[in-house]
């Protein structure tokens, strides 16, 4: 017996809602700095804006965060924006889209291969490690992940599809694509894949050639223009940030926040996207292979052709074909049911048949597929949890509590305004952070330094450099905190100071102790690889009375 849509849909939406609201980790600064933090800022007027919403000219859309806008405005104006709601109303809204994805593999899946292959591929999609890591946070990536599995649901996979359910369907998967395209520019390598192949398909049919390039031009014309609307009311001028996305994303830009090799995506990305679900991907790529349908051939090549696009770029991410896992569940589950009715029919002679089970998966390899629970667990509560509660722990306290804080961490290591919301803190230069921007005036990047690189090469040097030899007790805001010239880093004592415990050795210790902090607030953070992030989060708070100096 299988699902339906309904069902589907409603236990989708709840287990996705849950995961989101439930989920007390950081995972990718862009889960906020490209999202919330710039819904923050356009409703309540404050918020640190990135470089990438800041330089000429911007590479980043508004129609992503513009989704949170809504959520925050309500919230300003029914006056709830000062307790947890803030928090967690995006998520709420965030694990909603999250659930496309499953609703979306289930249909996808039930066209592709059957109705007996949906419910596993649903099953694979709900106990994904990844999809508990990424998809219910407030990510570009996660939105487009929902919004192109939805598309392929209507998508003519099937070589006789257009003769049978007419252009409609077409249209709609094009408008969805078109749609996770104005989320994410990069989405159109998908989609310039599945359209040459469709186009490629109709040589012999000219109507429908002509019908494909008709539907793509006009739906792309129309989606083109919404995005520069909405991005030239936004920053009051004229803009097309996919073209300036694009030209950033080639340059060497991108190469500043890392470099991996060709193979990553295959070696890395893929197992990491996949873990436990890996081995019966590979087991049904190859019976795709060699006895696959057309539609599940197609899934397979639009998988291939994402990976080997994807590893021609510098900058790799594992999020950045987080879109594809739902077609790799799908081929997953084909390698599951089958191997189930394998077992079944060796077995069918010494017992009665019976009815068709919920979840035609053996035992032994579904226990193997749940054994991705202990990494999800890690995940969603331990991993990198302390730099999300200390910005509950700093937004519980008072105005007169806390006057002005600093980050002296790696950049973008927690939330910021999105999380603290503290109106007294608005001012620019009572909320600083040390920063990362890459190198957009074209310096070498060999030779570039950021201020992470020179805070980091000696701690104690920059505060003694770069702060005052004393506290000024009326901890005015530090407006030269982060300027892209190292002779403007000139930094105040804040009120209140976070940091990683690996940064407390002994010179750091002296300089705090003899400024006066003390430390207020310590916890946990997880297994890191970064030796920066290590040692916990702490917060140090200047104490009346303490400074010596």
């Amino acid at each position: 017996m299988n699902l339906n849509l309904k069902s589907t849909a409603a236990i989708a939406i709840t287990f996705r809602v849950l995961v989101a609201v439930s989920t007390r980790t950081f995972f990718q600064p862009d889960e906020f700095f490209q999202s919330l933090e710039v819904a923050h800022h356009a409703v309540f007027g404050y918020g640190q804006l990135t470089w990438e919403w800041t330089t000429f000219p911007p590479i980043r859309s508004i129609v992503y965060p513009s989704i949170f806008v809504p959520v925050y405005w309500i919230l300003k104006v029914t006056g709830l924006d000062t307790g947890s709601l803030l928090v967690i109303a995006p998520k709420v809204l965030q694990g909603v889209l999250a659930s496309g994805t499953d609703i979306g593999v289930w249909l996808l899946a039930e066209r592709v291969l059957g109705s007996r292959y949906s419910n596993i591929a649903l099953f694979l999609s709900m106990t994904s490690v990844f999809h508990f890591l990424s998809l219910s946070r407030t990510l570009s990536n996660s939105l487009e992940t929902s919004l192109t599995t939805v598309a392929l649901c209507f998508w003519p996979l099937d070589n006789q599809f257009i003769e049978k359910c007419g252009h409609p369907r077409l249209y709609m998967a094009l408008t969805i694509a078109a749609l996770a395209c104005m989320v994410r520019p990069t989405s159109a390598i998908l989609w310039m894949f599945l359209s040459s192949e469709l186009f490629w398909h109709f040589r012999h049919h000219n109507n429908h050639q002509w019908s494909l390039i008709y539907a793509v031009g006009a739906i792309g014309l129309v989606s083109g223009l919404i995005l520069t609307a909405a991005d030239s009311i936004y920053y009051g001028r004229m803009t097309f940030t996919p073209v300036n996305f694009l030209r950033t994303n080639m340059s060497a830009v991108s190469l500043f926040y890392g470099r991996s090799p060709w193979h990553f995506y295959i070696t890395q990305a893929l197992p990491i996207l996949t873990i436990t679900s890996l081995p019966f991907f590979i087991i049904g790529a190859w019976t795709t292979i060699s006895t696959g349908s057309g539609p599940s051939k197609r899934l397979l090549a639009l998988v291939i052709w994402t990976i080997l696009f994807y590893s021609f770029g510098g900058h790799k991410e594992w999020r950045f074909i987080h879109p594809i896992l739902p077609a790799m569940h799908v081929i997953s589950s084909k390698a599951l049911v089958d191997l189930y009715y394998r077992h079944q029919a060796l077995a069918v002679s010494s017992r009665p048949s019976k009815a068709r089970p919920h979840l035609p998966i053996r035992g032994t390899h579904s226990a193997f597929i749940l054994l991705g629970a202990i990494p999800a667990i890690y995940v969603l509560y331990f991993h990198g949890h302390a730099q999300i509660s200390v910005m509950h722990y700093l937004r519980s306290l008072k105005a007169t509590q806390i006057e002005s804080v600093g980050f002296l961490m790696p950049c973008h290591s927690t939330p910021l305004h999105a999380y603290l919301h503290q109106p007294h803190l608005s001012e620019t230069g009572r909320v600083w952070s040390i920063g990362c921007e890459p190198p957009l005036a074209g310096e070498e990047l060999s030779d570039y330094r950021d201020q992470s690189d020179i805070f980091y090469d000696s701690p104690a040097a920059y505060l003694r450099e770069h702060f005052p030899k004393s506290v000024n007790f009326s901890f005015p805001p530090a407006v030269n905190a982060t300027r892209r010239s190292s002779i403007t880093w000139n930094h105040e004592w804040p009120s209140h100071i976070v940091l990683f415990g690996a940064l407390l050795d002994e010179s750091i210790l002296y300089i705090l102790h003899d400024r006066g902090y003390r430390e207020t607030w310590a916890q946990w953070n997880g297994w890191e690889e970064d030796w920066r992030r290590r040692g916990g989060v702490r917060v140090w708070a200047w104490r009346k009375g303490t400074d010596v100096t």
